[in-house]
């Protein structure tokens, strides 16, 4: 199985994996939480197991940093870079949740932490925009 799925890629179901290399699938689980615990492999709800990115945030070297920090650490720099700038919208929870490979409440916890630092507005119906320096935030 080395090098057989590239990272992102979605892994076959368990069934399909007890079956190939036959094993129960209980000795598969024990399996698929150890490459999990290696951070070799992610699960993302919904959609299943994917091989994880090297040096992506669920992958190479692990970070104590929560992953909802460290997408709210991405967008604040695009923000203060200039890359976004006021009124941008910015990418949607869909967006950011296959991006990163995390579920909708960690991205919904980045928004909510940029919201509290000032840095972006929610519109319902809408989206989230960067937020517009006013005179009164002066």
């Amino acid at each position: 199985m080395r090098g057989e799925f590239a990272s992102g890629s979605l892994l076959p179901s368990e069934a399909e994996l007890s079956s190939e290399y036959s094993v129960s699938r209980n000795t598969l689980r024990r399996a698929l939480t150890e490459l999990e615990e290696e951070r070799l492999i992610a699960v993302l709800p919904g959609r299943g197991r994917v091989v994880a990115e090297p040096n992506g945030p669920r992958g190479g070297a692990q970070s104590a940093e929560p992953s909802y920090r460290l997408i709210a650490a991405d967008l604040r720099a695009k923000i203060e870079s200039g890359e976004l700038v006021p009124g941008d919208a910015l990418p949607s929870e869909a967006e950011l949740t296959e991006r990163y490979g995390v579920s909708r409440g960690t991205t919904r916890q980045a928004f909510l932490e940029l919201q509290a630092a000032g840095l972006i507005d929610a519109v319902q119906g809408k989206g989230r925009f960067v937020r517009s320096v006013s005179d009164e935030d002066v």
